[in-house]
């Protein structure tokens, strides 16, 4: 037994030495790290190494750096629950990109290893060549396009065969406890590819319990075992259920997705085979020349029982087609096809098409079947030839590889008594294994062009960055340049730009509102870009797009506190972003009178709805009369042109819903006091019914002293918590410049916790007949509730786990039979 466990560790090892060695040797041999991680993967991972350093002005409930507050446990559990993530908190912060990497490999290595020892209990057979079909999974396609920017997901690459093994465990009606943890493991460690790895581990026990004959009431034992593990395990994860599911309630929607369009049968087989990149968006799920011949033998494959393998192809036929048709692939994909890929979940029919090639492997294939397999290879091939995705590597890898491959397993077949010419024909197809997988990663890495900014850059801006913090008296605001779609994270500042699944509308709206850019639909924000909303936001520095080497200069400009007082009575005018500006500065600062026409095509006004604009190449002229010496601004939200006036020109890449286009300062307003702008755009455009904004003169720097004046004179600030003195009997509404999330709760001098009421999306307190100080706190909803399930599920399965012993501990001898024992 003990021999057994060591030759099990050895091969699940092997296994993933090789797979995630091969991995490593493609980008070594690219030489860049993946690319795509810099964007999301190391911002998060830089904000995981504040957090368990203790360096983060907030905590795993809210996170102050991103779109200036925002709640932050539901985004640590969509990326940065793999429990590979937390270790790298021992590379130096720099490290980043080093360290998403070794996430990366660990997960592949896990992956790996977890699918080589189910395959040894879904069907016996030789061990090293059950570690080179291993590696085909734990190097399929979708992990070479995908997983080196979102090691989050991989931790699906684990939950697959972890939740396969919890299967076999239901199947044999064994180890029901340690079934439900590794549910527990997988669904808390990525609830997005956790739900769809438990489909594919229930296809795979149906497949199972239909492929050998067994008593129907044995079918309805495992079948009700198997839901009851399921059930149990994922109300143990019930705080990450509950806060996801809560979080995503009040979520920015997903930009709108094109339904999946016609890609043809070809398009779709060319998928299945090596190094084939690129083309349409279509599920990625290669797992090598090796994987691809056992599959497509499988059928002709006469020591396999004719019922197993016409369960086996037939479950595969289905899930293919469920990644076809949009009905389905919308089923695998929670009911909503994903705008950053249609097909996230390819690695479930990568692992399906690995076990069903291993169930051939394992009945030693014979002449019939590697020529059956090499036969629906080459129509595959042939069905494939000529599209964008298959290049000269997908053709060398088929015809070397192809050639390498059966002629090992001719010889595992022909000579399997030999056991040197069998190892030889191991050690060949490991050769062809790693081979085709370091090509087709290698492929896959070179498929993306690189990109980010040059790590002395980014060194630069944390060094500003934290060199300008003022936390909490005011914000060091890493934007408006951006590095990355995350650089509050990445730089250890306090900005608007985040991206995230689970931003909430009332961040992305109270942003967009105040003329910050968005892109994908809300998910993406940017920082303010205008000096009124950065006082709003009590910004005291920034990054402004600059020169080389470093690309951004700092700016820095006087902001009242984080917590201001609106005057009693304070009113709230939403007719455009200058008004909003000021009804939360509470001063007038501009003059945003409505635009004249004066030359070009001629624009219509529909009211406060805005302005339609004809396209063309001569421009439609827009002019406002503002009072000389004040800063002329423009906001075209949806715009799509090039605008142009008082000596500036930009393009603005605006589109409704997807990209809105933040405020941009034209330039200071002329002695005639006539702000001209001209528009021009290929189509038709919408544009605000008040575009141009004059700010006057000393009116902000007025405005400023008078907030500072009336506001905090002291501000502290936990990892979720916000209280302010205020000057003794102040009145009116404090107003928190953090968006009114769900789960906030405030108190004005001591009072009771109340929700906040929000000013235009902002914290508001009322103040009632004086107070001196608030106090504010977050709580994220749906964590006590699921803590709640949680601990009474803990509880029941502890209660299993000591009835189980009590029931299964041997009887002891009675005291008479121990005196009977001794005395022979």
């Amino acid at each position: 037994m003990r021999a057994e466990r060591r030759r099990e560790v050895l091969v699940c090892g092997g296994a993933a030495g090789l797979a995630a060695g091969g991995y490593a040797l493609a980008a070594g041999l690219h030489g860049a790290w993946p690319t795509g991680a810099g964007e999301v993967a190391v911002p998060y991972h830089a904000h995981l190494w504040d957090l368990l350093h203790g360096r983060a002005a907030g905590d795993l409930l809210f996170n102050w750096n991103s779109g200036y507050g925002v709640p932050f446990l539901a985004d640590f559990f969509a990326y940065l629950m793999n429990p590979f993530s937390w270790p790298t908190a021992l590379l130096p912060r720099d490290q980043g990109r080093l360290a998403v990497f070794l996430v990366v490999l660990a997960s592949i290595g896990l992956g790996t290893a977890l699918m080589a020892h189910l395959l040894g209990r879904l069907h016996t057979g030789p061990h090293w060549l059950r570690a080179l079909a291993a590696v085909g999974y734990g190097l399929c396609a979708w992990v070479l396009d995908v997983g080196g920017a979102a090691p989050m997901w991989l931790w699906g690459l684990v939950s697959l065969p972890l939740l396969g093994l919890a299967a076999d465990w239901c199947l044999h009606e064994r180890r029901w406890v340690a079934g439900s943890l590794c549910v527990t493991l997988a669904w808390a460690g990525n609830l997005y590819t956790a739900a769809l790895a438990t489909l594919a581990a229930g296809l795979l026990l149906a497949v199972r319990l239909f492929t050998a004959p067994r008593p129907l009431r044995q079918r309805v034992r495992v079948t009700g075992r198997a839901v009851t593990v399921a059930t149990v395990g994922i109300l143990l994860a019930a705080p990450v259920l509950f806060v996801a599911v809560r979080a995503a309630h009040t979520a920015q929607p997903e930009s709108p997705v094109q339904p999946l369009g016609p890609s043809g049968l070809g398009g779709r087989l060319a998928q299945l085979l090596p190094a084939a990149h690129g083309g349409l968006p279509l599920p990625d799920v290669a797992i090598g020349v090796l994987g691809l011949l056992l599959v497509c033998g499988l059928p002709f494959n006469r020591r396999v029982r004719v019922r197993e393998r016409a369960v086996w192809c037939g479950a595969l036929v289905l899930v293919g087609l469920g990644f076809v048709w949009t009905p389905t692939v919308l089923v695998w994909h929670g009911l909503a096809i994903p705008a950053g890929g249609p097909y996230r979940v390819a690695f479930v029919l990568s692992g399906l098409l690995v076990l069903a090639g291993w169930v051939s492997l394992a009945h030693r294939p014979d002449g019939v079947t590697l020529l059956g397999g090499a036969a629906v290879v080459a129509l595959i091939a042939g069905l494939a030839a000529g599209r964008h995705s298959v290049r000269a590597s997908t053709w060398l890898l088929l015809a070397v590889g192809g050639a390498v491959v059966l002629a090992a397993l001719r010889v595992l077949d022909r000579r399997h008594a030999d056991r040197r010419a069998g190892a030889v024909a191991t050690w060949v197809l490991g050769g062809a294994v790693l081979g085709n997988a370091v090509w087709s990663g290698y492929a896959a890495l070179g498929a993306v062009p690189p990109g980010g900014a040059p790590e002395s850059a980014v060194r630069a801006g944390y060094a500003a960055v934290r060199g300008a913090a003022d936390w909490p008296l005011g914000r060091s605001d890493p934007g408006p340049h951006a590095f990355t779609t995350n650089d509050p994270l990445l730089l250890d500042g306090q900005g608007g730009g985040y991206f995230s699944g689970y931003l909430p509308t009332v961040v992305a709206l109270l942003l967009h509102d105040l003329g910050a850019g968005w892109t994908a639909g809300g998910r993406q924000t940017a920082s303010v870009t205008d000096p009124v909303g950065q006082a709003l936001f009590a910004v005291r520095a920034h990054l402004d797009d600059g020169p080389p080497p470093d690309g951004f200069v700092q700016g820095r400009a006087a902001a009242p506190p984080l917590v201001t007082v609106l005057p009693p009575g304070a009113r709230t005018d939403t007719g455009s972003v200058w008004s909003r500006q000021e009804s939360l500065l509470g001063e007038r600062v501009y003059e945003a009178p409505l635009p004249v026409p004066a030359g070009g095509p001629a624009p219509t006004l529909h009211g406060s709805s805005g302005w339609s604009l004809p396209g063309g190449a001569e421009g439609t002229v827009l002019t406002v009369a503002c009072t000389p010496g004040g800063t002329a601004y423009f906001h075209g939200v949806w715009y799509r042109g090039t605008v142009s006036g008082l000596g500036t020109t930009f393009e603005s890449d605006g589109e409704q819903p997807t990209t809105a286009v933040a405020v941009h300062r034209l330039g200071p307003v002329p002695a005639d006091g006539t702000v001209r702008v001209t528009l021009r755009s290929d189509t038709v455009s919408q544009l605000p019914a008040r575009p141009v904004g004059c700010l006057r003169a000393g009116a902000l720097e007025a405005a400023v002293a008078r907030q500072t004046a009336t506001g905090a004179t002291r501000v502290t600030a936990g990892g979720h918590t916000l209280s302010a003195a205020l000057p003794a009997g102040s009145t009116g509404t404090a107003l928190v410049s953090v968006a009114a999330t769900d789960g906030w709760g405030c108190a004005a001098g001591g009072g009771p916790r109340v929700a906040p009421t929000p000013v235009l999306g902002m914290i508001g307190v009322p103040l009632g007949g004086g107070a001196d100080r608030v106090d504010c706190s977050f709580r994220p909803p749906g964590l006590t509730e699921g803590l709640t399930v949680a601990s009474g599920t803990a509880g029941l399965l502890a209660l299993v786990l000591v009835f189980a012993r009590l029931t299964h501990r041997p009887a002891r001898p009675s005291r008479g039979a121990r005196r009977r024992a001794a005395a022979d």
